[in-house]
């Protein structure tokens, strides 16, 4: 497998630097906000509650330090390319290790390259680490042209390790990521030794007694999946409708921006966790969020719930995966069931943790890394 310099003309060097004008505007939106009331006794149920977003915003604004999130993020080696018209940023970490494999990191929605800031030291024992930003996400947007869905995404990324010189690579996805990650290796499967996902969603077919036999805690799984359907897919149903409007209010409001994505980290992560940056830590939740505003990406980052929303192909009978698939399942929060994902992709590997949510990464970087390592650790081409 060979390592690349990143002597590519097409490949630049980067580095984030948020001008100060920007940290006062911030600042000055914040503290002009108009904030929305709430029933009193409602809590989470209705969304995020006027309190504690206050308490969140005033953080930020006051207690947050983006000048230090911002140096630690430029402590790695970043980089930008174009592929096929868009803007790519990128991590690209090297390992010292004689024998390391290339392996891409894929983020979920409504996290940005942040997710795997925690696991990227511990995996370059084993690993060159690439670690994208999605297409329309971060300083990988906005958008110069819509069609961008996972497909397209799922090649851009496989060109992406072709420039920094690697023949053969695994790759890593969590939720939004997964389906990038399995759909590269469906793309590619010459090149992509294994895929390793957490997050995953799997769904019954309709098929007759396809859920006959299921166990208790995977009947607790598919009864999750209904749950989320009925009552959690809001933000899915605007984002795969109307994006564009939506993204007016989020663009101009950090509040909109902080509360539409701490939502999602409420209820995607551990369900132990009282608040989201019980589960995250609130400066990893804050730099993450910061990214989004900063880089005006919240409209452009919606686009692939648009996209998949009208693409025919995206839920069009697909042949079974064949590149082996590790699989990384929390038994409080995922919806994967074994024999759905067995139907699907070529599971090789299949882990149950105790902990953690759909941000494994952010909140269990250690046996999120662990898991990794164990997956690849099964393969043949590993050597």
């Amino acid at each position: 497998m060979e390592t690349s310099s990143n002597t590519d003309p097409q490949i630049r060097p980067f580095r984030i630097d948020v001008a100060q004008e920007e940290l006062d505007d911030l600042r000055t939106r914040l503290a002009r906000t108009r904030w929305a009331g709430d029933i009193p006794g409602t809590g989470w149920s209705r969304g995020v509650p006027t309190a504690y977003l206050k308490e969140l915003a005033a953080y930020w604004a006051d207690g947050f330090d983006w000048r230090k999130a911002e140096a630690e993020l430029n402590g790695f080696p970043q980089f930008t390319t174009e592929i096929d018209g868009q803007n790519i940023h990128f991590l690209h970490v090297r390992s010292q290790n004689p024998t390391a494999v290339p392996l891409l990191l894929v983020h979920d929605w409504p996290c940005s390259f942040v997710q795997f800031v925690d696991v990227i030291a511990p995996l370059t024992r084993d690993f060159h680490v690439v670690v994208t930003s999605t297409p329309g996400t971060g300083f990988s947007g906005p958008l110069g042209e819509a069609g961008w869905n996972t497909g397209r995404i799922a090649g851009a990324f496989v060109e992406l390790m072709a420039r920094l010189g690697y023949d053969t690579y695994g790759t890593q996805g969590t939720g939004g990521g997964a389906w990038i990650a399995l759909e590269m290796g469906r793309r590619a499967p010459d090149r992509v030794i294994g895929v390793h996902v957490n997050g995953l969603i799997t769904f019954p077919s309709g098929a007759p007694g396809e859920c006959d036999g299921l166990t208790g805690p995977e009947r607790e799984r598919l009864a999750r999946l209904e749950d989320f359907q009925q009552d959690k897919m809001g933000f899915n149903a605007i984002q795969s409708t109307r994006p564009q409007t939506l993204a007016h209010g989020l663009h101009d409001s950090p509040v909109g921006q902080l509360a539409w994505i701490a939502e999602k980290f409420k209820e995607w992560t551990d369900p132990e966790a009282e608040l989201p940056e019980d589960a995250v830590g609130r400066d990893r939740l804050l730099t993450n969020i910061s990214v989004y505003w900063f880089t005006g990406t919240a409209g452009s980052s919606a686009n692939l719930y648009y996209e998949s929303a009208h693409d025919p192909s995206a839920w069009a009978p697909k042949p079974r995966g064949t590149v082996p698939t590790g699989v990384a399942v929390v038994l409080d929060t995922d919806i994967a069931i074994r024999r759905f994902a067995d139907r699907d992709h070529n599971v090789t590997h299949w882990t149950e943790l105790e902990q953690g949510g759909n941000f494994l990464a952010l909140e269990q970087p250690e046996a999120f890394v662990t898991d990794v390592r164990a997956f690849f650790g099964t393969l043949d081409a590993w050597a």
